[in-house]
């Protein structure tokens, strides 16, 4: 196995190894160790159905609870990130986020498989919230320290949120809810749970409010510029058949468009979280 940093804020291309077959303990040790360094993993030219993803993914912790979009048939566990090479419907999630950070528990991490795609666009970009936080100037540092974010679900999946009943001609199965409107409290500030290392959590999509400080949406917006400069960003271009990992703890990502006429599939699990 091999692992090859990207030279990027974050991110690594893991080859040598065969995510088709079950995983020895040493390697998921060993992958699990640079999931947490790297933040993001690649795996490049694997050839995974849907048990082969969905056995990788409970290498790594139990499912986490995926709400909104339906599974694919015949599956519990996995969701398929699709777009018609027709579709006129706005980009899914192509704003900055952690999944599912609206959760009491969220999810520790999200696995995303290559099926369909595009001959052009369709990167995934990730910001390292550990660099953003470390890298800090100690005047905003301050202002945020010990900050709540509230997070909700309600600008996308409340049914009159962005997915929700004037979203037409979309090929995801995304099903809004009242439940998105729920509000759920975390420190701004976030210990990594296996490395102990400090990040930022959130972002303003999902964050929509803070308590504990001084004008409130004036630092969001403040925070929302620092925590997405391209210095902390890792910008993922996909190939056929590549699985990518994430850690919802410690990265921000977006998705991004550019493949206008071109049709696109992902099939997705999510790692489930550790409370915090």
């Amino acid at each position: 196995m091999r692992i090859e940093p990207s030279g990027m804020a974050c991110g690594a291309e893991v080859t040598g190894i065969d995510l088709a077959q079950p995983l020895a303990p040493g390697d998921v040790a060993a992958l699990r160790a640079a999931w947490t360094r790297h933040l993001v993993l690649a795996f490049p030219d694997q050839d995974l159905d849907d048990d082969a993803l969905e056995r990788f993914t409970l290498a790594f912790g139990a499912f986490g609870e995926d709400p909104f979009i339906a599974p694919i048939a015949g599956r519990e566990h996995v969701i398929a990130v699709a777009r018609g090479a027709d579709e006129t419907a706005p980009i899914f999630a192509e704003a900055w986020h952690t999944d599912w950070s609206f959760q009491v528990v969220p999810p520790d991490g999200t696995c995303l498989y290559g099926i369909t795609i595009p001959g052009r666009g369709g990167d995934t970009l990730f910001a390292n919230q550990q660099a953003a936080l470390a890298a800090m100037p100690p005047a905003l540092l301050d202002r945020v320290r010990d900050a709540v974010a509230v997070h909700s679900a309600r600008a996308g999946y409340a049914p009159d949120g962005m997915y929700g009943a004037n979203d037409k001609g979309r090929t995801m199965d995304i099903r809004p809810s009242e439940s998105a409107l729920a509000l759920q409290r975390h420190p701004l500030i976030r210990r990594h749970p296996e490395t102990g290392v400090p990040a930022i959590y959130g972002a303003p999509g999902y964050i929509v409010a803070l308590e504990g400080v001084d004008d409130p949406q004036g630092l969001m917006m403040e925070l929302y510029a620092w925590q997405t400069q391209e210095r902390f960003v890792y910008r993922h271009q996909w190939r056929p058949r590549m699985l990518v990992m994430w850690d919802n703890r410690a990265v921000l990502h977006k998705a991004t468009g550019g493949y206008d006429g071109e049709a696109r599939l992902l099939h997705r699990t999510t790692i489930g979280g550790t409370a915090f």
